[in-house]
């Protein structure tokens, strides 16, 4: 018998003994510290075959190890006792006969008996044979399916992606319907050894994608994957870029939708998000609803969201700018109303808008944290109550707290929480340059982002596309959005062997 120590070092590729003492004392020194497995042993039949049942309390469904495997075995094997003469036959007996389970494979190797246990399932091993039967008996207590809280929508699909993987891939399956839709399955993490599927439609998304994705994922080599979070760190091209170049999103039907443009889903088991590349810049101005509602409201309310996100960007050091270098460009009327509010504030208009960003995102990350009806009341007493007594104290000016108010209520408008953090970082950079030079630090901070936008590349398509490089006929779906008899081909620039997605009928 291997010593513990080396046990534990090498028990992934001994095999299983054919005498069921030796194998019980392996698995009994690999797992006697875990208060929660059950080792059953079970005499099968009057000639007493041994046997032993291995799992772990709260990662089995009782009910299915009860009647789909204990029942069969310990009621039935008394009916064929007559039949069977070695021990092997009582093995292969219960194997092809006596389990109901849908899910059953034969492992040879104790680490495959560990991994199994581990992941949820029941080990049977019988005394005689060398091999050992891995039952699926998972059941533990999951959250019921529910609608995305941080994608809710008015009109549209309400339900979400849980924690539970194979929960997560049943809803995709059920809306899309075809032999073509391929889920590959791989284990990341030392320890955790998280399921991970990479999701696509094979005759749809680019082989040359799909290669990519399948091989930065198998590079990953960590402990533990905890949540897609993780993933999305390892497999983006450009991790020190401020902008995501990954899109998450806990909704099955906009990933259903993403699939068939030719994109490729990556999804964890225990994260309710799962990862769309390659992904583009227009992506992330999209929201799900778009597809939903007729093409004017939602063509209207993307044109919307675009301006929202200049105004989250730029307003306030389009303001900082024009007072403090560029009067000249206000009315007179205008002019005199500013001054006269920033009469008594003793700070320069940057350091004014700096103190009140600041205080703004201090106040909206506390609104995240705490729990819902607490952070609700913060957010309201902070921005009214000490906003209000800010203004009336001197310290800031009225007109600086609309200006600061108005960018944070357009940041709002981005459907992408990530994007949005990105410009509420970059809205700081610009403040700096439009208070040290103007509109000249505003312009030139402008080419800088936008030179390396331009730069981006996500799984080989670049991020500005459709935009730049240039695609008139993806233009439909950019700033406007199309009807959707006008939008015969999918995005080409996503993958382009097979782009018709529709045939108008004469």
């Amino acid at each position: 018998m291997a010593e513990p120590k080396d046990l534990q070092e090498h028990y992934k590729e001994m095999p299983l003994y054919d005498e069921i003492d030796k194998n019980i004392n392996i698995l009994k020194m690999l797992l006697k510290e875990n208060s929660d497995i059950n080792f059953r042993e079970l005499t099968i039949g009057s000639k007493k075959t041994r046997g032993f049942l291995l799992n772990l309390d709260g990662m089995v469904d009782k009910d299915v190890v009860n009647k789909d495997i204990l029942e069969p075995i310990m009621a039935e094997t008394r009916k064929i006792e007559g039949k069977i003469f070695t021990k092997k036959q009582v093995y292969e007996t219960i194997r092809d006969h006596f389990i109901m389970a849908a899910d059953v494979s034969e492992k040879s190797k104790i680490g495959e008996i560990v991994d199994g246990i581990l992941e949820g399932n029941t080990a049977l091993i019988i005394d005689g044979v060398d091999k050992g039967i891995i039952i699926s008996t998972k059941g533990w207590p999951e959250r019921s399916i529910s609608e995305p809280t941080s994608e809710s929508t008015i009109r549209g699909p309400k339900e979400g992606f849980v924690e539970t993987l194979r929960v997560n891939t049943s809803m995709l399956r059920r809306r899309i319907k075809n032999p073509n839709f391929i889920i590959e399955s791989m284990k990341i993490g030392k320890y955790t050894k998280t399921d991970v599927v990479i999701a696509y439609i094979k005759d749809i998304a680019e082989d040359k994608v799909i290669k990519e994705v399948r091989k930065r994922l198998n590079k990953i080599d960590i402990d533990a994957v905890m949540d897609t979070g993780y993933l999305e760190e390892f497999i983006e091209d450009n991790p020190f870029s401020p902008f995501p170049q990954i899109e998450h999103t806990l909704r099955p039907d906009k990933v259903a939708a993403e699939i068939l443009e030719g994109r490729v889903a990556v999804m964890s088991d225990g994260s309710p998000y799962a990862l769309l590349v390659p992904t583009v810049f227009i992506q992330f101005l999209q929201a799900s609803e778009d597809y939903y509602e007729r093409y004017p409201i939602s063509s209207f309310l993307r044109v919307l969201r675009m301006i929202s996100m200049f105004i989250a960007l730029l307003l306030p050091s389009i303001y900082i700018a024009v007072t403090t270098y560029h009067q000249e460009m206000l009315p007179a009327p205008l002019i005199i109303s500013c001054a006269s509010q920033r009469e008594n504030v003793p700070f320069p208009g940057l350091l004014e808008v700096m103190f009140l960003e600041f205080f703004f995102e201090m106040l909206r990350e506390a609104s995240v944290r705490l729990p819902m009806q607490m952070g609700q009341a913060v957010s309201i007493v902070g921005a009214l109550v000490i906003g209000q007594a800010a203004v009336q104290a001197g310290l800031v000016s009225a007109s600086m707290v609309i200006v600061v108010a108005m960018a944070g209520i357009a940041s709002f408008s981005i459907p992408a929480f990530n994007l949005a953090i990105t410009f509420r970082i970059l809205r700081f950079i610009m403040l700096f340059a439009a208070g040290t030079l103007g509109f000249f630090g505003i312009i030139m901070v402008l080419m800088v982002i936008l030179v390396h936008m331009v730069s981006l590349e996500s799984f080989g398509v670049p991020y500005m596309s459709p935009i730049a490089p240039g695609r008139s006929e993806e233009l439909k779906d950019v700033f406007v959005r199309a009807p959707w008899w006008w939008k015969a081909l999918r995005p080409f620039s996503i993958a382009d062997k097979n782009v018709v997605k529709q045939r108008r009928k004469r």
